[in-house]
């Protein structure tokens, strides 16, 4: 994700950077103008605004510049984003709003591969995500990253934001009326990713085994598992059993490892 500028700060006055917004919302530069006016309303070291069309992959809208995405933004759009727990919520039908991560991610999500070979490397110790419906298909995330240096967002933040919400709904999906023509040019189709959940282990797992094993790989527990599935707890482990004797792997870790090597397969022969 890229860094917030030092030069923008909680201490500017909000009611002149509203001005400059609402002069931006029918250009290309209101998704930065946007950044600078919600640095007048909370601390963030990074801030990530991407559109969610469906299952498609992301369509990034700011920050565009290569330059100010990292290695590993660019591998969370380019294929990690199907295991991440907002991409999940937002699927799952996360209405519009302000909400933390750690409210909608999975119970073990930071026991998962995924958050430790893609998400721990952002370094992040809070990230708040606003969601903008932007139309029936098309879900706006603004994601505001927290380093440890600042820490958990406080409660006056986490009002500000609430409370200017409505109004920065409003404009962003004002922005996207004018300006969307720019951005679902470059809309992909699904990526290997989701292939790869649909199409992992097929054949060799039941279909219930195999929504089993994309739960464990987002990072559900089985308690989580058997709430998710109405089954019991006692049925999932029966079923993570038989995954793992049918895949010959004993470990989460190994499950993930199996599950790329799928993926790179599929990326090597897209046929």
């Amino acid at each position: 994700m890229a860094d917030k500028p030092s030069s923008i700060s909680v201490n500017n006055s909000w009611q002149k950077n509203l001005a400059t917004l609402i002069d931006h919302h029918r250009m290309r530069s209101f998704p930065a103008t946007l950044e600078a006016y919600m640095g007048t309303l909370c601390r963030f070291d990074t801030f990530l605004m991407i559109a969610f069309k469906e299952s498609f992959q992301p369509i990034t809208i700011h920050p565009t510049d290569p330059d100010q995405q990292s290695q590993t933004l660019r591998h969370y759009l380019d294929r990690a984003y199907v295991l991440d727990p907002l991409f999940n919520a937002i699927q799952g039908g996360l209405g519009p709003g302000v909400t933390r991560l750690t409210e909608i991610m999975p119970d073990s999500f930071e026991s998962t591969e995924y958050y430790q070979s893609c998400y721990q490397d952002f370094d992040l110790n809070d990230e708040i995500d606003l969601t903008i419906r932007l139309d029936g298909q098309i879900t706006c995330a603004i994601a505001l990253g927290r380093k440890t240096e600042l820490g958990s967002i406080s409660r006056a933040e986490m009002k500000a934001l609430n409370q200017h919400y409505p109004l920065i709904d409003s404009l962003v999906r004002q922005f996207w009326l004018s300006q969307s023509s720019e951005y679902v040019q470059y809309e992909r189709s699904a990526g290997p990713m989701e292939q790869a959940l649909s199409s992992f282990a097929s054949g060799v797992l039941t279909q219930r085994e195999r929504e089993v094993t994309g739960l464990i790989l987002r990072g559900f527990s089985s308690k989580a598992i058997a709430e998710l599935l109405g089954i019991s707890a006692g049925t999932v482990k029966v079923h993570r059993k038989n995954i793992h004797a049918r895949l010959n792997t004993s470990t989460q870790s190994e499950l993930f490892t199996l599950f790329i090597d799928h993926l790179n397969g599929l990326e090597s022969d897209p046929g």
